[in-house]
């Protein structure tokens, strides 16, 4: 159980792991070419090898052919989608949540398909970055090729301290409200 998810997503680690994975792109072709994707079938295997029947998995977006989802072991499946898919209608089939836009899941875990910026209250996990391996101390971009075609576990990265730095957007409004009482107490002097 990954404590401190909203209540919406709680259930997502109720009695399994929670998977991240974005960027699938199944059966297009131009990924093969410009980013060495392999075929779908090993990505599929890489993912089955790690989430299981009572796991979830969170794709942050374009999925490709969803035709591919159906041969996951796990199927508990969200969405967060990303520019090249078709909407939440098309995935309403292969998906028990879908999320249009970013999505926090809790007061600091951000999870979109495009890196979103300037946020201090929380850690971003997206995709849509190929080939750029480069995270900084809020974002981490998950990107099937980047990540090695194989999802990391959620529950894993919270605990090797991410999010140790990372203040609540509470914290954030409190801290600037003292600066601000005490700057003007300094000027009224």
């Amino acid at each position: 159980m990954i404590r401190g998810l909203y209540d919406f997503a709680t259930p997502w680690s109720a009695k399994g792991s929670v998977w991240l994975y974005s960027d699938p792109h199944f059966d297009d072709e131009d990924m093969v070419e410009l980013f060495n994707y392999p075929p779908p079938e090993v990505q599929v295997d890489n993912i089955n090898k790690v989430a299981f029947k009572n796991d979830h998995i969170i794709f942050l977006g374009d999925i490709g052919n969803p035709e591919w989802l159906r041969k996951l072991k796990c199927k508990n499946l969200v969405c967060v989608l990303g520019n090249h898919d078709k909407g939440a209608s098309y995935y309403a089939d292969y998906f028990k949540d879908i999320f249009t836009g970013p999505v926090f899941i809790s007061d600091r875990i951000l999870l979109s398909h495009e890196p979103v910026s300037d946020t201090p209250f929380c850690f971003n996990f997206h995709g849509h970055c190929h080939g750029q391996t480069e995270n900084d101390w809020r974002h981490m971009n998950l990107c099937a090729d980047v990540i090695n075609f194989s999802p990391i576990n959620l529950g894993s990265v919270i605990k090797s301290g991410v999010l140790k730095d990372i203040p609540t957007i509470h914290r954030l409004a409190i801290d600037k409200q003292i600066h601000e009482k005490d700057f003007k107490k300094r000027n009224q002097m």
